[in-house]
């Protein structure tokens, strides 16, 4: 388990530069749960981020992943065995790939804790299987391969050094529709494994799929925070910080006002497309009626349309 209490963070203290990112931040994610940490840029999302692993240390405050507490007065020595219980995919991961085979790209972060290199090779071939890339790529370069493959190597490396907690920032940016989904899946087979999950993302779609647990940032505080389910039935508050909400959840508005009723507004499209499954004959006769209206109004918004 991750604990955060009362973290503070400021860039550059005691200077003219100084700049505070992060407030009072009380946040806890539980050992096998899938958390999302969502927030628009500039929120403090990644500066939240490199918390969980050590990168950066409070200011104020601690951060506790298990028995280790992070705080700013903590040694270099002792905050290295916590990034091997978190690791942390950054966005465009492939970026840090540098060995000359797949294969010993993912093996080189479990020799740099100290096992072997034969155990670690047997580790990284399971990794690989398990994040779908064919032996046929393993002796090849990376660079070699697409940037959908490259990727699948770079989690594989993280997923190598067998973190308790794997925690994803953005990590479809750049990837087409397929992919996306495919990597999203990857992720979602590894979490029901038993894999705790942290997700960092812009895309409240995928928080609502696969999250348990929600916490809304803003300018480096908390908002909001509860299951997914909860927090995006508050629309006005989600719209109003600029955070939006899941397609469905959008197109489940747009008919309420049209007279459609809902009793709990749905955040997903298979929740949404039961609840269409299900309306009486009047309502139906209602939603054919707007359904002009309803496509106009998705398409000039950015909406739902292809839900």
């Amino acid at each position: 388990m991750i604990k955060f209490e009362k973290v503070n963070f400021t860039y550059q203290p005691n200077t003219p530069f100084a700049s505070r990112a992060l407030f009072d931040i009380d946040l806890e994610v539980k050992s096998g749960s899938y958390t999302a940490i969502i927030g628009h840029t500039g929120s403090g999302k990644s500066t939240l981020l490199q918390h969980l692993n050590g990168l950066l240390q409070p200011t104020e405050g601690t951060v506790a992943v298990d028995e280790i507490v992070i705080q700013s007065s903590s040694k270099a020595k002792e905050i290295k065995p916590v990034r091997k219980k978190v690791g942390v995919v950054f966005q465009f991961p492939e970026a840090q790939l540098f060995e000359e085979t797949v294969l010993k790209d993912v093996a080189f972060g479990p020799q740099n804790f100290g096992v072997s290199e034969e155990e670690a090779l047997k580790t990284a071939r399971e990794k690989l299987v398990l994040v779908g890339l064919a032996e046929e790529f393993w002796e090849k370069s990376p660079f070699e391969l697409s940037g959908g493959q490259m990727r699948r190597v770079a989690i594989a490396g993280i997923l190598a050094m067998e973190p308790e907690v794997l925690v994803l920032d953005e990590p479809t940016a750049g990837l087409d529709p397929k992919a996306r989904i495919e990597m999203m899946a990857l992720f979602e087979t590894i979490h029901q494994a038993g894999q705790t999950v942290v997700l960092v993302t812009h895309n409240m779609d995928d928080v609502a799929n696969y999250a348990d647990y929600v916490y809304l940032l803003e300018k480096g505080h908390i908002i909001s925070c509860g299951e997914p389910h909860d927090v995006f039935q508050d629309v006005n508050f989600l719209v109003s910080h600029e955070l939006g909400v899941p397609k469905s959840t959008e197109f489940a508005v747009a008919l309420a006002k049209r007279g459609v009723h809902f009793d709990k507004l749905p955040i997903t499209r298979d929740e949404l497309v039961k609840k269409l499954i299900t309306l009486k004959n009047g309502d139906l006769t209602k939603l054919s009626k707007t359904d002009s209206a309803l496509s106009d109004e998705n398409a000039s918004s950015g909406g739902a349309t292809n839900e």
